[in-house]
């Protein structure tokens, strides 16, 4: 039977995270806002459709180090200017990764689409992003339900009847007291399933294919799910890069079905360094990862 793990992404020492929500027209974004000195940060892009920025930066065969920030935002395309917003305010504070004479924050973003699903017009800006890392600064908790780039997610589309989702979160405390978190955003082709394979939110979506066969396709890339893993453990870039792999798992455990030519989802690992009480094995660490990001997803349906 599933843990319920409870807690917050927040609850990882180093991690905060802000919301900028329009709830008229149904969209967001939210800034997962790392420690000054930044993350050791990786990604892995599963969905055929994705809609990111900077991701290039976190393959481990790479220079950049680190990120200050990750930005998960609904708009599709458009919503990639939330982060110039929070380069804005990062530069403000002095923050980013020395480049000569300048400091560069280093701001990967990922997008879903929520076009159409509140005002088919409105998306984050510069301005919206910027609004959650101020929010992110107070260090709140992240908090679930249809708030920012949760605020327009939907699952369960493709047989006409779209189910409102939004942004989950979980968090597991280790043996020895080292933290795993994950914060979701569920947009996805498919339904949200129950460990027992039970639909939580969606259309029986697996079952109609299978039954009913394809009816007419929903846009390209119009279906994502957004995540970010974050742990304190200290890792390395190849490590947080295999992290964001094994955390697609739970993507195939708790949305049915998953990784389409219609999604594209994207999972960001990252980690603050800031546990001190010994190794701990990276095997444990992404086992973890999976069973708090399946839980998040489901905490999204069901907030």
């Amino acid at each position: 039977m599933e843990q319920p793990y409870a807690g917050d992404v927040t609850d990882v020492p180093g991690i905060r995270v802000g919301h900028w929500t329009d709830s008229v027209g149904r969209t967001g974004c939210t800034v997962v806002l790392l420690p000054d000195a930044g993350a050791v940060t990786s990604v892995d892009v599963r969905g055929a459709a994705p809609g990111t920025r900077e991701t290039d930066l976190l393959d481990p065969a790479n220079t950049v180090p680190v990120a200050h920030a990750i930005v998960l935002t609904g708009g599709s395309a458009f919503g990639l200017a939330a982060a110039d917003g929070v380069m804005r305010r990062l530069a403000e504070r002095g923050i980013g990764l020395a480049a000569g004479p300048a400091l560069v924050p280093i701001v990967p973003a990922a997008v879903l689409f929520d076009l159409g699903y509140g005002d088919v017009s409105a998306h984050p800006t510069a301005d919206s992003g910027y609004a959650a890392i101020v929010a992110a600064e107070q260090g709140a908790p992240c908090g679930t339900g249809p708030v920012g780039a949760g605020a327009g997610a939907t699952v369960g589309k493709l047989f006409g009847d779209a189910t409102a989702t939004g942004l989950g979160t979980a968090m597991l405390r280790l043996p020895g007291g080292a933290a795993v978190g994950a914060l979701v955003a569920v947009n996805a082709v498919g339904d949200v399933v129950a460990e027992d394979g039970s639909v939580l939110a969606g259309a029986d979506t697996v079952s109609r294919l299978l039954t009913e066969g394809m009816p007419a396709p929903p846009i390209p890339g119009s279906n994502t799910t957004l995540a970010v893993v974050a742990t304190d453990v200290p890792m390395t870039k190849p490590q947080a890069r295999r992290l964001a792999v094994v955390a697609h798992d739970a993507l195939a455990r708790a949305i049915r079905p998953v990784h389409t030519s219609y999604d594209g989802d994207t999972v960001f690992a990252t980690s603050t360094g800031l546990y001190v009480g010994g190794p701990v094995d990276p095997l444990v660490v992404e086992t973890a990862a999976v069973e708090v990001l399946a839980a998040a997803i489901r905490r999204a349906a069901t907030p």
